[in-house]
């Protein structure tokens, strides 16, 4: 991927999608330096050096634009909502289709910052710290597109999960429109080739019946490398919007 000019970075927050609303994101992945360094024989050639170790992992995640409210699908209710607790955050760098590049966390709400000064436009930020491993990894259901009946997506190949890896997923539910309680449940399937001919379920979410975010995991191996989302609807003239991604930590 050539340099990147940041115009169209694709952001969810639990139950919103702020991409019209922000104007800001920075995610921050680190390892903790460790020290590790023991006396050593003077003819060894690391003597004299410090040797250091990774230790606990983190990540944050910060953003900010402009304010919004009354619904909670806008910036200022899910971000109440979501103050103290933890829920999911995707962003996309440069699109939101299905095979894009998605980076996505299971993350604590701490921070949430409005209001300014006379004549401003109201501006918001808000920081979420990670609860889970910060994801890199791929969309596999793009947000604009509606579904109104149960259905699988377009298999991506994605690769496969080893032993000491987990398969992570996150869901944002974007809206819901219907009556009859109108409900979705989404799941990854996963198969040794496009065809999808003898498909495994490897990760459901809760099923859906308001709009918000999950992110759950699920440990290897898995030796497949095709991947696909599913989704089972219910309820009268129901209509879902959402966006799910997966990724390997």
């Amino acid at each position: 991927m050539p340099a990147t000019i940041l115009t169209n970075v694709r952001l969810f927050t639990g139950a919103a999608d702020l991409t019209g609303v922000s104007n800001k994101l920075e995610l921050d992945a680190e390892r903790e330096e460790k020290d590790v360094t023991t006396f050593l024989d003077s003819a060894d050639p690391d003597n004299g050096w410090k040797k250091v170790t990774g230790g606990l992992g983190s990540a944050t995640a910060s953003a900010s634009g402009f304010w919004e409210a009354l619904d909670i699908s806008k910036v200022d209710d899910t971000s109440w909502a979501d103050l103290g607790g933890i829920s999911a955050w995707t962003a996309c760098v440069t699109s939101s289709a299905v095979g894009s590049l998605a980076y996505f966390l299971k993350a604590m709400r701490g921070k949430y910052t409005l209001l300014g000064a006379v004549g401003d436009v109201n501006p918001w930020a808000a920081e979420a710290k990670s609860a889970w491993p910060l994801v890199r990894g791929t969309v596999m259901h793009p947000p604009g597109t509606a579904r109104t009946t149960t259905g699988t997506g377009t298999a991506v190949q994605t690769g496969a999960v080893s032993a000491t890896q987990q398969i992570y997923a996150a869901l944002h539910v974007l809206s819901i429109a219907g009556t009859a309680t109108p409900t979705i449940t989404v799941a990854i399937e996963s198969n040794v080739d496009n065809t999808f001919g003898a498909p495994t379920t490897r990760l459901t979410f809760a099923a859906a019946t308001v709009i918000g975010g999950q992110v759950i995991r699920a440990a290897g191996p898995i030796t497949d490398t095709w991947w696909r989302a599913k989704w089972t609807i219910s309820g009268s003239s129901p209509s879902f919007l959402f966006i799910t991604s997966i990724g390997v930590v």
